[in-house]
């Protein structure tokens, strides 16, 4: 019996960010319209396992996720050990664009979750002529703290563990165990200090509320899908964000949570084909 191989292909580039050299991991599938997907904070890219590995996605997509500096197989840059990791909204968004450009993504679908649907705000107020489509899974213009984010990194507390536990408690009881805790398990090995680096973009400096009524979806189309079950970025935070944004498409998925897309990669799938053959379409 031999084993089943994915035709998911992983590489690395080198790409200066900030004006620094980094080495960027990323997994790519498929071919044709370049939709690019970005994970979630303080986790990696394998989240989007599901998507890489989807025929009927591959088949018109060349799917691309990559981990985010400090992130899964990307290191963080030389000279980490005397800074403290903070992501921010132009440093996200100038990662995002450098890494699509650098790999030749020609006006790319963008597809982010959580800190990754935050920033798909960001980018369509950008750079909407350089996109395509752009599709954020639990977004919101902005979540409250509601958890000291400093156990995240603290020398009493396991930081993975403790990662894993936030992980956990935002997503649907309803999805698959495995599913769950595989998703669990990618957190739990983030570094340490990543996932706090993260939360100052998604719960402080990233705050998006003021700005967001200036999105012009006739320029490039934005869908909005959420979990039922997710409190972090909740259905009624995503119906509040769009509320204020004339043209935007909202999906809630039910019996999702925060992770959609690992936590029940088939009932993801069912509600992300449909919207990128509309996109399709409209390519057409």
């Amino acid at each position: 019996m031999s084993a089943r191989i994915e035709s998911v292909t992983g590489r690395y580039a080198h790409v200066d960010l900030d004006g620094r050299p980094h080495r960027i991991y990323f997994e790519e599938a498929g071919q044709g319209i370049p939709l690019l997907c970005l994970h979630t904070a303080g986790s990696d890219a394998r989240q989007f396992r599901a998507v890489l590995n989807d025929p009927a996605i591959t088949q018109h997509f060349r799917v691309v996720a990559f981990d985010m500096p400090w992130h899964g197989k990307s290191s963080p840059p030389a000279g980490w050990e005397k800074e403290d990791y903070r992501l921010t909204t132009a440093t996200y968004t100038g990662q995002i664009m450098t890494v699509a450009r650098e790999l030749g993504l020609e006006r790319p679908v963008v597809m982010g979750c959580s800190i990754g649907g935050r920033i798909v705000l960001d980018l369509v107020l950008k750079h909407a002529k350089a996109l395509r489509a752009l599709i954020g899974l639990q977004s919101a213009a902005y979540v409250e703290r509601y958890y000291e984010s400093a156990w995240l990194n603290h020398a009493e507390v396991h930081g993975g563990q403790a990662c894993g536990a936030i992980a956990y408690g935002l997503m649907s009881p309803l999805s698959p165990e495995g599913h769950r805790w595989e998703t669990v398990w990618h957190y739990m090995q983030g570094g340490p200090g990543v996932f706090t680096g993260d939360l100052f973009f998604y719960q402080v400096e990233g705050d998006i509320r003021e700005r967001i009524g200036a999105i012009d979806t006739a320029i490039c189309p934005l869908y909005m899908l959420t979990g039922e079950y997710d409190y972090s970025a909740s259905p009624k935070d995503t119906e509040a964000a769009a509320a204020r944004i004339k043209g935007a498409k909202v999906t809630i998925m039910k019996g999702l949570g925060h992770f959609p897309m690992s936590e029940n990669p088939d009932a993801f799938l069912g509600y992300l084909r449909p919207v990128l053959e509309e996109i399709r379409a409209t390519a057409r």
